[in-house]
């Protein structure tokens, strides 16, 4: 379903202030919010003033944005090790919502919001879906989690601060979810690209053409994609997908967002943050246009603002279009964390993801199986063939896709060929590794 170009427009009159700002006038509001944002956290975060007095810092030596390298990073083992509330900015009873991240490697990563951050966090949200396509008025289907989770939260009140109306679904129960779309016709859904894969086979089950549905845009994030998933995904279900990008430790969903106009990767909102990409091993700040670790200084927060976050997430920054006074970040794909060493060859799992959506006959349900032989690693790709594909084209896909990994990626793997329906479905984020060489 294709959108009119009246649609597809956003009228300058519609956006926010700070999103008709020059770049000059967006640098200057960042120097004076990053030197209250450090002066907030040396007065009332104890591990922050110890790191900064170790350095010999004190707030009056940030006199420029370029001297945000003076700073000392942050990473998510300095908030596991304050746990739960030592990295809170203002006292407990000041705060309105705590979320968390899951704690699956470990403790949780906790983080706080007073109502002000609450505010600021459904604006630059509604700011984010307002940028995607979203308009008052839309019914928008919200299947990102709730709970600890910041996404569901965070996605239904900036649905409702744009003046749009969300049902608030949550992740999981995809047979009804599937229903939903078809009884209450949603303009957008909100979820992982991954589960709207999910949710479009739920819709098949239930006899419905993914195609045929109301769904006009998907807002899509949580995990890292790349532009092939978004063509399976827009052709499968004749929709405009969308890349929001946001961290639970840096606010949450609403970061930044694509712009539909331009589809070219998310613009940060910097009046909020403020951006930079480092050398993941030396931590150097890297030119705009490089590759490396996207690091975020948090500008407004109150409870908990954060100084040079490392997010591990890894990407470059570009120059703004659709918004010129903000940049843009390259779509994520691919964390530090989610790397694959496979005999001297690094390789992430969104790279398979590309090779696998070339080849017709396979579906993008697939699973990365890491095994050790011998003294040796080894991968195998797990992979659906798409229903009645000829078991003959079938093998030949599945060669193929081997063949194109040693060719574009330079390791050798094992692939396997799954029957269709057979691989596990996401409710969320997809875990695309299963790492069988512990216990």
């Amino acid at each position: 379903m294709t959108l009119t170009p009246l649609e597809r427009a956003s009228p300058v009159a519609d956006l926010d202030p700070a999103e008709r700002m020059s770049r000059d006038q967006v640098e200057a509001l960042q120097l004076e919010r990053l030197q209250a944002t450090v002066a907030h956290v040396y007065a009332h975060v104890e591990p922050y003033r110890a790191k900064l007095s170790a350095l010999g810092l004190a707030p009056g030596d940030i006199r420029t944005l370029e001297d945000v390298r003076l700073l000392p990073f942050t990473t998510k083992e300095d908030l596991r090790s304050t746990y739960p509330f030592g990295m809170f900015a203002v006292p407990r009873e000041q705060v309105a919502r705590i979320h968390a991240s899951s704690g699956t490697t470990g403790r949780p990563t906790v983080v706080g919001y007073t109502s002000a951050d609450l505010r600021t966090w459904a604006g630059l949200m509604a700011r984010s879906l307002r940028a995607a396509g979203v308009r008052p008025g839309m019914l928008v289907h919200n299947a990102y989690g709730y709970g600890l989770f910041t996404g569901g939260l965070g996605a239904h009140a900036g649905v409702e601060a744009l003046g749009a109306t969300v049902v608030p679904i949550s992740g999981g129960q995809t047979a009804r979810q599937a229903q939903l779309i078809r009884d209450f016709r949603p303009d957008v859904v909100l979820c992982t690209p991954t589960y709207l894969l999910t949710i479009a086979d739920a819709l098949e089950e239930l006899g419905v053409d993914p195609r045929s549905t109301s769904l006009r845009l998907a807002v899509l994030g949580a995990e890292p994609w790349t532009n092939e998933m978004r063509r399976e995904l827009e052709d499968r279900l004749d929709l405009e997908a969308i890349d929001i990008y946001g961290l639970s430790e840096v606010m949450g969903p609403g970061v930044g967002s694509e712009c539909l106009e331009t589809k070219d990767g998310p613009h940060l909102w910097e009046d909020h943050f403020l951006p930079e990409v480092v050398d993941a091993d030396s931590g150097e700040v890297l030119p705009d246009g490089e590759v490396g670790e996207l690091v975020f200084t948090s500008l407004t927060k109150e409870a908990f603002p954060v100084i040079r976050y490392r997010t591990r997430d890894l990407t470059r920054l570009l120059p703004g279009t659709a918004r010129p006074g903000m940049r843009r970040m390259e779509k994520v794909t691919g964390r530090n964390d989610d790397m694959i060493i496979l005999r001297g060859v690094n390789l992430f799992p969104t790279q398979i993801e590309e090779i696998v959506l070339g080849i017709g006959e396979l579906t993008p349900h697939f699973v990365l199986e890491l095994s050790r032989r011998g003294r040796l690693d080894a991968l195998t790709v797990c992979v659906e063939t798409r229903p009645g594909v000829d078991p003959g084209a079938a093998e030949h896909a599945v060669e193929l896709l081997g063949r194109r990994i040693k060719d574009q990626v330079g390791a050798t793997v094992g692939v396997r060929r799954q029957e269709p329906g057979t691989l596990p479905r996401s409710e969320g984020k997809l875990a695309r590794l299963r790492d069988l060489r512990r216990g």
